[in-house]
């Protein structure tokens, strides 16, 4: 089946749907250097770097009005928990408009729309009243609920509304969750030792991989990309080093106290449990629980992307704070191949 993947991001959806077998025929960026890093990873892939607000729905894509499934994962920053959530007034709130728009125009079998947890219920469930209507009057059968990345083998704990609509007489279910819950450590334990400042943009595996989980990402990859560890400052390395493991702030002592207002700032990956969710700063220890289990250093970029289940495959091209965002922002492959496979399981038992 063929799906055009819109919002993209780095298409954390298009390599999980991907994994399923399916061909992800065009995707959409507005973010240039996003949408290279996106192209050079899917070289077959037609990418269309434009703003979706301003396109010509129906002259961009009347080449493939043959596609079987709409992705998209429109920007969320309006309803953020740290951000001031304008609600009803704020035009980054109505992005799911553009992903309607074209719906309506490829009008698939199947879509899928993902988005923060506060869609569904800021300013008195308006927003999911809305969707709901804007598909069912499509003639959509829409079904919307909440899901946890750490349910479907993702090891982080990563909440995700998750919206999607079928043409035909019966909704598709969502992915029964797995009970083994995979820990942090299973991701990144075979991942070189860095210290800051330490490690290259390309270099061979020094240890072999010791999980099934590490085994499964690794898998068709000869080299190790973006595993490169930010260089710190003297003062913020001496206060990672009075963090014991499974430390936080709390640890420090109070002339060490910064003002930061993220949960688990300064705190360290725990790594017999799932992480907690990759934000887009996960390079920063005052941004939340994102320093090594006991090196001195915050996650590499390719220790975020091991914990958003992306394969080693994947290369993150840019800037650093570009590949934070191509990282931090998308949707966990292992959760999008798992709503892939449920809507396989749906084809198959038509």
């Amino acid at each position: 089946m063929k799906v055009i993947d819109l919002f993209s991001g780095i298409g954390g959806l298009s390599e999980g749907f991907r994994e399923a077998g399916f061909d992800v025929t065009v995707a959409n960026e507005i973010d240039e250097e996003i949408s290279k890093s996106y192209k050079k990873n899917n070289p077959n892939t037609i990418m269309i770097n434009e703003d979706i607000t301003k396109m010509d729905i129906s002259s961009v894509f009347k080449k493939y009005r043959d596609c079987d499934i709409v992705l998209g994962g429109p920007p969320c920053q309006g309803f953020s928990q740290k951000g001031k959530r304008l609600s009803l007034k704020d035009p980054r709130n109505y992005l799911f408009r553009y992903f309607a728009k074209v719906v309506d125009y490829i009008r698939p079998q199947f879509f899928v729309m993902e988005n923060v947890p506060n869609l569904l219920t800021t300013s008195s469930g308006f927003f999911k009243k809305e969707i709901d209507d804007i598909f069912s009057n499509m003639g959509y059968l829409v079904s919307m609920s909440v899901l946890n990345a750490a349910d479907y083998g993702v090891p982080q704990n990563r909440r995700r509304a998750i919206i999607i609509g079928t043409l035909g007489d019966s909704r598709v279910k969502f992915p029964p969750k797995n009970e083994n819950k995979v820990k942090t450590w299973d991701a990144i334990s075979d991942l070189a030792f860095l210290n800051s400042g330490e490690g290259e943009f390309k270099q061979v595996y020094k240890f072999p991989a010791k999980t099934a989980y590490e085994r499964r990402l690794r898998k068709g990859s000869r080299y190790l990309y973006n595993h490169r560890a930010t260089k710190h400052s003297e003062k913020a390395i001496d206060r990672m080093k009075l963090i014991p493991e499974n430390g936080d702030r709390s640890d420090l002592p109070k002339k060490e106290l910064t003002k930061s207002i993220y949960s688990g700032t300064w705190g360290r990956i725990i790594k017999d449990q799932q992480s907690v969710t990759i934000t887009t700063r996960f390079d920063t220890p005052s941004s939340g629980r994102f320093t090594h289990p006991f090196l001195n250093r915050a996650l590499t970029v390719r220790e975020a992307a091991r914990i958003q289940s992306f394969p080693d495959t994947v290369i993150f091209y840019g800037t650093k704070s570009s590949q934070m965002k191509q990282v931090g922002n998308a949707v966990p492959p292992l959760l999008a191949e798992k709503i892939a496979e449920q809507i396989l399981h749906y084809k198959g038992g038509k």
